[in-house]
């Protein structure tokens, strides 16, 4: 598992096979919001400085109200991909990993390149509670599979009977704030959870995530990132869209998201499951419909390890709907 993933949001390798500019591209790769909010302004001092202590300070702060985590502070970070790469330092290398599989690929690379065993396992009973290191993705990319917060926390207690450590992200949690285990950081040491502040806010280009953990692993991640890991204007915007309403956001990834679900339901295409910012659906000629659709230039995102999969990604308006329909709708016919 060591090779390098593809994963979404190739749009100009996409444009370049098949033609047209890549602004003229629909992209459904990617499981971001395609309706950020605006964004706030960001004043001119923040861009002439390093980040100092204060802004770090404010933003931690806005984020411990925006994802509930009691008198935790979470740690901002240069996107979950960065200390997606630290995980190996965190783990006991004399001691087996387990990642709820399939999920996002990158947990599977980094740990097993790194040297450890990794085991990928199907459900949460199968985890071995010996483990040094377990990984949960919930709500899951790409299938969506959501496990309830008392069955993860059963999970987090036995594995911390043991000293492993359990990580859960929840980059695709946003939408369903009642499900995070976030809120239960401070009662157990050995629960790290990673946000992604980049998909619900569909400013992924921010490279902005967070890890919410008690204060002996924050240090421990904060001291292997180095200074000034996250960039001043990031924590300016996060500290901002953080302190504002979510509500109207999550009314439009929801209103986003009843819009795909009816083009791919008229298309009679089967979602085998998905979250709020994106459906996954299963077909035998998911690999040809890929094509179809680029040819459309429509992308899409197709997995290697599983053929018969395409993930869609949710479009910015009605309009777009209506030119992803009128492609299924060919291809229906085809």
């Amino acid at each position: 598992m060591s090779g390098r993933i593809v994963h979404g949001g190739g749009i100009g390798a996409a444009a370049a096979l098949y033609g047209g500019r890549p602004e003229d591209w629909l992209d459904l790769s990617t499981g971001l919001n395609p309706c950020p909010p605006a964004l706030p302004a960001i004043p001119d001092r923040i861009w002439h400085r390093l980040p100092d202590q204060d802004l770090l300070n404010e933003t931690r702060h806005a984020a411990r109200t925006f994802y509930g985590t009691s008198d935790i502070l979470p740690l901002p970070v240069p996107g979950t991909q960065s200390v997606i790469q630290l995980l190996p330092r965190l783990a006991d290398r004399e001691r087996r990993a387990a990642i709820l599989s399939p999920t996002y690929g990158e947990y599977g690379r980094v740990l097993s390149a790194s040297g450890l065993t990794v085991d990928a396992v199907a459900t949460l009973n199968d985890v071995d509670p010996g483990s040094g290191l377990v990984v949960v993705v919930n709500p899951n990319n790409p299938t969506g599979r959501l496990h309830a917060p008392a069955d993860l926390l059963s999970l987090a207690d036995q594995l911390a009977g043991q000293g492993g450590f359990f990580v859960v992200d929840e980059a695709f949690g946003d939408c369903t704030p009642e499900t995070s285990l976030a809120g239960a950081v401070s009662t157990r040491p050995n629960l790290i959870v990673f946000r992604s502040f980049g998909k619900f806010f569909g400013l992924a280009g921010l490279r902005l995530g967070f890890v919410i953990a008690q204060d002996g692993i924050l240090e421990r991640f904060a001291d292997w990132l180095g200074p000034w890991a996250v960039s001043g204007p990031a924590l300016s915007v996060a500290n901002d869209l953080l302190s504002a309403d979510p509500q109207p956001l999550r009314r439009k990834i929801a209103d986003r998201r009843a819009g795909l679900g009816q083009v791919l339901a008229d298309a009679d295409l089967r979602v085998e499951g998905g979250t709020p910012l994106f459906a996954l659906v299963t077909d035998p000629r998911a690999a040809e419909l890929h094509t179809h659709l680029c040819r459309a230039h429509i992308l899409t995102r197709k997995f290697d390890y599983a053929p018969t999969w395409l993930r869609f990604g949710l479009s910015p308006d009605p309009v777009s709907d209506q030119w992803l329909a009128a492609a299924l709708a060919t291809w229906s016919k085809g």
